[in-house]
């Protein structure tokens, strides 16, 4: 079984501790969690030539504030909502009443502040309990939510991420993890030499650089969106096609291939030769949205590196974005008195 132990990590802007509690199983992997935004601070993975840290982050509390606050923030590593992902000119109508949430990424709201709270901490065996409140009107949404967030690490190096969300009030709720990852270590620069499998025959194509989906379904099959076999990340990122110039490359929601709806199955198989980390990603949402890490700025990350376009992927499980106000999509509504759960899983084999 894994122990976990923890430090303190640093003090907030507002003058609140944060604490890092460190996973650790017996085969040597590690995860490193903040309980400031459940943020995964360290996946430290005991690879073949040495332990291999393959999650971008920050050494301070000071920067993942920075980080986070800004308008280009990366939301690395933390656990994110209300909403993950895009809500079309920041306003939603739910029973029956229509909602203008904060426009955070020009007139649309992207992610929302979940990442930014401070969660309290129940450690017992293998496993954390982060909880905390969304008081009705945080961001502009409808409904006191309770959350509950826990992260277990098993003896087969599997992390596994459950999340559990109840509203007083109908509500929507799109929750997701935004770990930048690089299988040769976050230090090491591109991942684009980095292969990937998406278990997904479609994918959302979007209307502009806003990226929001145009509502359509389209098929992978012969476009380099195609990623249901094998193949290196940044094979076709430069590739003449409309959708990866809108993006800057991979930053588009796949559509799962799901056998079963509502079951934990696999959606992504991650590998770096280099280190011979493999990740398997697996989910019981209905999509994932892979991001090439287009446009991560230039920063200063852990142990002092320089992290910069592209040096860190995203594989975050969640509903289609937009889906609230898009005919036809899988509707991500929490009604009053009901109870949202959803998993994700990423297990690592080296």
């Amino acid at each position: 079984m894994a122990q976990i132990r923890s430090k303190p990590f640093g003090v907030t802007k507002q003058g609140a501790n944060v604490t890092e509690y460190i996973l650790s199983n017996p085969g040597g992997l590690t995860v490193s969690v903040l309980d400031y935004g459940c943020i995964i601070k360290n996946i430290i993975v005991p690879a073949k030539n040495g332990p291999v840290d393959v999650v971008l982050g920050h050494d301070t509390m000071a920067d993942y504030e920075d980080d986070f606050t800004s308008s280009g923030s990366t939301c690395c590593g933390a656990f994110v909502g209300r909403y993950a992902n895009r809500i079309e000119n920041a306003t939603f109508s739910v029973g029956g009443k229509t909602y203008q949430l904060e426009a955070n990424n020009g007139p649309n709201h992207l992610h929302g502040c979940f990442s930014r709270k401070l969660y309290r901490v129940k450690a017992f065996g293998d496993t954390l309990l982060m909880e905390a409140e969304s008081p009705d009107g945080e961001d502009g949404f409808p409904g006191n939510l309770k959350l509950a967030v826990r992260y277990t690490l098993t003896e087969d190096n599997t992390f596994r991420m459950d999340y559990r969300v109840s509203s007083d009030a109908d509500t929507i709720v799109n929750l997701t993890n935004h770990s930048y990852f690089n299988l040769a270590g976050h230090d090491a620069g591109s991942i684009e030499n980095q292969t990937l499998v998406l278990k997904a025959e479609q994918f959302s194509p979007v209307i502009d650089s806003a990226s929001i989906p145009t509502g359509e379904h389209a098929p992978v099959q012969g476009t380099p969106m195609d990623f249901t076999s094998e193949k290196a990340i940044g094979a076709e990122i430069e590739a003449d096609f409309e959708q990866l110039k809108l993006t800057g490359g991979y930053d588009h929601n796949f559509i799962l291939d799901k056998a079963v709806e509502g079951s934990i199955e696999l959606m992504a198989v991650a590998s770096c030769k280099e280190s011979g980390i493999t990740m398997e990603a697996f989910t019981d949402l209905p999509c994932v949205q892979f991001y090439a890490g287009n446009f991560i700025a230039p920063v200063t990350g852990k142990n002092g590196v320089f992290y910069d376009k592209r040096n860190g992927f995203c594989l975050e499980s969640q509903y289609v974005p937009n889906a609230i106000n898009q005919e036809g999509e899988e509707k991500p509504i929490l009604e009053a008195g009901d109870t949202y759960d959803t998993t994700t899983v990423y297990k690592f084999i080296f």
